[in-house]
């Protein structure tokens, strides 16, 4: 029998996903309680948060806020457990009373807690894409070993579940009579930029998405499509397959969030308006639904769908993500790492939009590939690459005119 309710750890909790995920949780109070909620810097906003869920305990990740955090709940009257760093991350993804982990936490950041969720058994709800591109194998076997559930909560992995008859982490596509599956992006904000143009991006223009709210990491992996590449390997896992049975689709409207084929001609697709709010009331209510606060899709001011094949030469991080999924092991750790050393620069207006490409392709180039089988090995990965990636824009780049 289900509780009555439904213990609930947000890591991330001051982000795009933390934020919708509380708004999800508020409309539903009598099936879900807030265990822990966690921040990197903003402790302001988490201090909000935490006077209004009342949550047992709270984690400030930047060690140096923790004081100033502390101090503040000490001023509000506030009684509950804090925590800090990736310890205290991590230690409230174990907690007996938490039952479901949303991982909201962007980039290699997030992958110690949500792999500390999935060691614990927890019902882990992926937003951390990068959890798995860093460490899909031992991640998943983590899952496996420990009877963790694993649902996606990315807009394009979610979907896909829901298009698919079944658990496909104990079977393979050809098993479900899948020929592939179809990846939509909405192609960004320079969709249609020519070379010249790209060249002149600023930080501003490419975190403008003119479908979705994100984050400013996100937006810029969005631009570059980046994040479809990593959302190719993240899909891998998720669904038992190979990049070749991957195929990805622009679609400008953001209304198909992604497809199945079947060998039998059929192609199932889960549609609705872009909001995160969808994919994340239901990965939380699976197998049941309930409402998520999203409006309904209405069919007769939806503006035609339109699809498209993407611009390697235009978006060259799609092949380089491609390349790194290939490989395998810690190429797809080295890829990840190189890219959110190259978007911080480029938001710090150190490169070029158009440089993100060639650190990360500099960063492949240059790494010895492991397979990747151990924390330890996935965890030095990351480091050279940041290591060298750093050194490569320092050596390489003057500021960017932008």
């Amino acid at each position: 029998m289900r509780k009555q309710k439904q213990g609930v750890t947000i890591l991330g909790a001051t982000g795009t996903i933390g934020v919708n995920t509380l708004d999800v949780i508020s409309r539903h109070p009598d099936r879900y309680s807030v265990v822990a909620l966690t921040a990197n810097q903003n402790i302001e906003r988490l201090l909000e948060q935490c006077l209004q869920w009342r949550p047992a305990y709270a984690v400030v990740a930047d060690e140096t806020r923790v004081q100033d955090f502390a101090a503040l709940v000490s001023n509000a009257g506030l009684e509950l457990e804090i925590l800090s760093g990736v310890d205290g991350l991590s230690r409230v993804c174990q907690l007996p009373e938490t039952d479901a982990v949303m991982a909201g936490i962007v980039g290699a950041a997030g992958l110690l807690p949500t792999l500390a969720a999935a060691q614990a058994g927890k019902r882990v709800l992926l937003a951390n894409k990068e959890a798995l591109v860093m460490s899909g194998d031992l991640f998943m076997q983590a899952v496996k070993d420990h009877g963790a559930e694993l649902l996606p909560i990315d807009s394009e992995h979610n979907a896909i579940f829901q298009c698919i008859p079944d658990d496909l982490q104990h079977s393979t596509l050809d098993d479900q009579g899948i020929k592939h599956i179809l990846l939509t992006a909405s192609g960004g904000p320079f969709r249609q930029f020519t070379a010249a143009q790209l060249a002149e991006v600023t930080p501003e223009q490419a975190c403008a998405h003119p479908n979705w709210v994100m984050g400013r990491k996100i937006s810029v992996d969005s631009a570059t499509m980046m994040n479809k590449g990593l959302e190719i390997i993240e899909a891998c896992w998720l669904f038992n397959t190979t990049p070749d049975r991957i195929r990805v689709v622009v679609h400008p409207q953001s209304v198909i969030h992604s497809m199945v084929a079947y060998a039998d001609g059929s192609v199932l697709a889960q549609m609705g308006n872009p909001d995160m709010r969808t994919p994340i009331a239901h990965a939380m209510a699976w197998p049941q639904r309930m409402r998520s606060g999203v409006a309904d899709l209405d069919f007769f001011t939806t503006a035609a769908l339109t699809f498209e094949p993407p611009d390697l030469e235009r978006f060259p991080c799609l092949g380089l993500a491609r390349e790194a999924c290939e490989l395998g092991g810690t190429a797809t750790t080295t890829l990840n790492a190189a890219n959110e050393i190259a978007v911080e620069a480029f938001l710090q207006r150190q490169i070029s939009f158009i440089a993100i490409p060639e650190v990360i392709s500099h960063c492949l180039a240059q790494a010895d590939h492991h397979p990747g089988a151990c924390l330890d090995e996935i965890l030095a990965a990351d480091k050279v690459a940041r290591e060298t990636a750093t050194r490569y824009i320092a050596t390489q780049y003057s500021r960017a005119r932008v």
